[in-house]
């Protein structure tokens, strides 16, 4: 082959994988641009979903005293707590949405809060993401510990921490499958005698305080202190965030 039809062959060559890399290239854009309706469906479907929630009538709470510490308006006596990595907070419709972060998200409140005679009560409600999607952490006495609700995966629930242990290995751990887009009534009430929680009307806690160390995981969660809601790459929604005194060790 003579020197002039080695170099049209090159250029044949070079026009070719041109115009392969070309095609690829449009190919990646035509992938790219097919992506985005089903990015954006999926927002409109948790847009929906949430949508959906905010209608959805809460049930209304036993005994007398209960005062509303968030209104879903405004996050006004509480800030949104400062996790690495954090998600953002919205207040939409009526509600509180926190979104997924790297690890923890959540907010904490503000103000003062009772040590032990009291009772707290929220709505929460797991919108994507499959692990904590309520982390409620509050006072027992001089110390803190969070009650977990679908953690390590999914299913866990308990308390964090007792006698060192965290929810998912001492006496209060159980497994409870929970259910996205469905609204879920917590309710912890703190004696000084014991901790007792409930999730819908079933009774999932009744610990005896008596001999017993209570504290929070080691960690970020210290932050929610003293009253806070946190998840764990998870978005919820929560509302009707509530708290009476109780008056009377029981």
């Amino acid at each position: 082959m003579n020197t002039a039809s080695k170099t049209v062959l090159k250029i044949g060559l070079a026009m070719a994988l041109m115009g392969t890399a070309g095609c690829a290239s449009q190919a990646d854009k035509t992938s790219a641009g097919a992506s985005k309706p089903v990015e954006q469906g999926a927002k409109t479907s948790l847009a929906e979903m949430l949508r959906k929630a905010a209608a959805m009538p809460s049930a209304a709470l036993e005994g007398q005293g209960w005062k509303t510490l968030c209104d879903g308006k405004t996050l006004t006596g509480w800030q949104v707590t400062e996790f690495g990595g954090h998600g953002l907070v919205s207040c939409e419709a009526g509600l509180v949405v926190v979104d997924a972060g790297d690890a923890l998200s959540g907010i904490n409140f503000t103000n003062a809060v009772p040590k032990s005679n009291y009772e707290i009560a929220l709505d929460a409600m797991r919108v994507d993401g499959s692990d904590f999607f309520c982390g409620l952490t509050f006072p027992v006495r001089e110390s803190h510990c969070s009650l977990i609700l679908g953690g390590w995966g999914g299913t866990v629930v308990g308390i964090s921490s007792v006698d060192g242990q965290d929810a998912s290995e001492n006496e209060t751990t159980k497994f409870i499958r929970f259910d996205a887009g469905r609204w879920y009534r917590v309710r912890v009430q703190v004696t000084d005698e014991k901790i007792e929680a409930w999730l819908d009307q079933e009774k999932i806690v009744d610990l005896a305080l008596a001999q017993r160390k209570i504290t929070l995981r080691f960690g970020d969660i210290d932050l929610s202190r003293p009253l806070g809601v946190a998840t764990y790459q998870t978005t919820a929604a929560l509302r009707e965030i509530k708290l009476r005194h109780l008056g009377v060790a029981k």
